[in-house]
This record gives C-alpha cells, sequence and structure tokens, in this order.
C-alpha cells in the first residue's frame, strides 16, 4: 500500500486507506504448479477507523484451461520458467497466472508487451505491461475460433468482446525506470482524453479522481501498477513498490473512463503495439 491516503475524496473514487486501521484477510494459499489457489474464501477484516470505509470484493472463478493460457503466453513471449514469461524488450519477468488485488481467483497470462516513449527522438522504453484474463472470457470468443494472430489484431469487435463481458480483466504494468506520478498520469490523460469526446460530469468527476490518486506519487523502477475491469463499469487500481500489491487501492466508477482505457492498451491505437500483438498471437494459440 501506497502511504496514507485520504478518505475524502470526489465519490467517483473509493480508497483502502493504509493508515489508522487494520485490514487483514486470512486467505491462505497454497500453489499447485503454477497457479496459487485460495483454500479459504472467506476474508476476515478487523477495522480500527474513525470515518466509514467502503470495501468491495469481486470474485473471478476458476476453470479447467490454464495450461493452454500458459502455453499461448510463452509462444508470444519469451517464456522462463513454468511459473514465468519473460517480456523479451525489457526482460521484466510476469507471473503465468496470480491473484490480482480484487479477486478472489488466478488470472492468466495471455500476452506481454512494453511502452516507449519518445524523449528528443531517442526511444525510451518506461514500463513493461501484461495481460491478464479470467479464463472463461475464452468460451465468450468462439465466433473467432481458428483466425490467425493477424486477423485477431486488426478484429476490434473481438476486443470490445472482451471488455464487454461480465468477466476480469487486468493489466499489470511493471516501470523499468523512474516516473513521478503526475508524469505517469499525464501520458494517461493524453491517451484518454481525444477517445473521450463529450464527457458526461461523471466521466469528468472519474477522470478527476483519477489524477488525484496518481498526482502526488513516487512511481520508482520496480513498481507494480495493476489496472483491473471486474466489470465493464468499474476500473480497479493497486500500487506497489514492495511486489505484488495486496489489496485495491482505488476504485473508478465510469463506464466511459473504464471502457475508454482498455482501448488505449488494445483498441486500434494502441499506446503499446507489441502487447496487443502478442495478446493477439495468445489468443490465436487459445482459439484453435
Amino acid at each position: 500500500m501506497l502511504g496514507a491516503i485520504a478518505t475524502s475524496i470526489t465519490p467517483s473514487l473509493t480508497l483502502s486507506p493504509s493508515t489508522n486501521f487494520l485490514l487483514r484477510s486470512d486467505h491462505v494459499l497454497k500453489r499447485t504448479s503454477n497457479s496459487p489457489f485460495l483454500l479459504n474464501h472467506g476474508p476476515s477484516v478487523t477495522l480500527f477507523s474513525d470515518s466509514p470505509l467502503h470495501f468491495s470484493f469481486f470474485k473471478c472463478s476458476t476453470r479447467h484451461n490454464a495450461a493452454l493460457f500458459a502455453e499461448a503466453a510463452s509462444s508470444s513471449s519469451a517464456a522462463t520458467s513454468a511459473e514465468y514469461v519473460e517480456e523479451p524488450a525489457t526482460n521484466v519477468k510476469f507471473q503465468t497466472s496470480l491473484v490480482v488485488p480484487g479477486c478472489l481467483d488466478s488470472l492468466i497470462l495471455l500476452g506481454t508487451g512494453f511502452r516507449e516513449k519518445v524523449f528528443a527522438i531517442i526511444g525510451v522504453k518506461v514500463y513493461a505491461a501484461g495481460l491478464y484474463l479470467n479464463r472463461s472470457i475464452i468460451n465468450e470468443l468462439n465466433a473467432w475460433k481458428g483466425q490467425s494472430k493477424d486477423a485477431i489484431q486488426g478484429n476490434s469487435s473481438l476486443f470490445k468482446t472482451i471488455f464487454q463481458t461480465s468477466l476480469e480483466k487486468s493489466l499489470q504494468i511493471i516501470l523499468v525506470r523512474d516516473v513521478d506520478g503526475k508524469t505517469f498520469w499525464d501520458a494517461l490523460s493524453d491517451a484518454i482524453s481525444p477517445r473521450i469526446v463529450e464527457p458526461t460530469t461523471a466521466d469528468e468527476d472519474a477522470l478527476s479522481a483519477f489524477r488525484n490518486f496518481f498526482l502526488n506519487l513516487s512511481l520508482r523502477k520496480g513498481t507494480f501498477i495493476f489496472l483491473t475491469w471486474p466489470d465493464p463499469s468499474k476500473l480497479l487500481v493497486s500500487v506497489s513498490s514492495q511486489g505484488l500489491p495486496s489489496a485495491v487501492d482505488a476504485t473508478i466508477e465510469s463506464t466511459n473512463v473504464a471502457s475508454t482505457l482498455f482501448d488505449v492498451f488494445l483498441g486500434d491505437s494502441p499506446v503499446s503495439p507489441s502487447l496487443k500483438a502478442s495478446v493477439a498471437e495468445g489468443l490465436s494459440k487459445v482459439l484453435k
């Protein structure tokens, strides 16, 4: 958890504070092959706080086709072991399955890529990214079975279908250089703003809350950022500079903002073409 964050913030944002209370989740983890499974699904929470808090738990389902996803992710990136896949341009390793904050069960890695920014005509890699999906999403994509990587990569309706399902998607970002929170947000905002042509008041409030969350953060090399879509109307944000985050830090509630951010990474003009290409290759493997 990153420092103390005030709980009195715009209604579009629900925060999990890190001070003045104790949050304990008594999950017991067991690792079988490359997938962590929760042996008990009843988190116990103890709170010591003067202000009312709101917590939302979103459950992810676990199915049987983890091997297909792991094979797909490995074939579209540089595999290093049964449990990790290495993004080749940054050498950052991603777990092939993990429990994402806000979900009870594991999601599966489908592809990896990197984001590059140009400074004085020199391309500088800023972060590596990996897309994780609920395994059951593949069952929603039967219409695209047998299609090639290139056909999938150019098919916007497939990626819209992935987003519009009520099943969980999560983007894991791992920074490969120090970036202050304002710079990180400005880069996101530059990609989001042109995609929302006529923002509503709710959209503007959500964007303001999103901005305020990142504004004063110091994001060091190696920081983990998770952007998770538990359903099309919500975006969960988790950040940690000490390994994988263990809780949801903020909830952005706006369908337009949530869908636009998904489009930023997996739409027709993605900020990381390598990520979309890798995901498309992974999808072509599991949709054979």
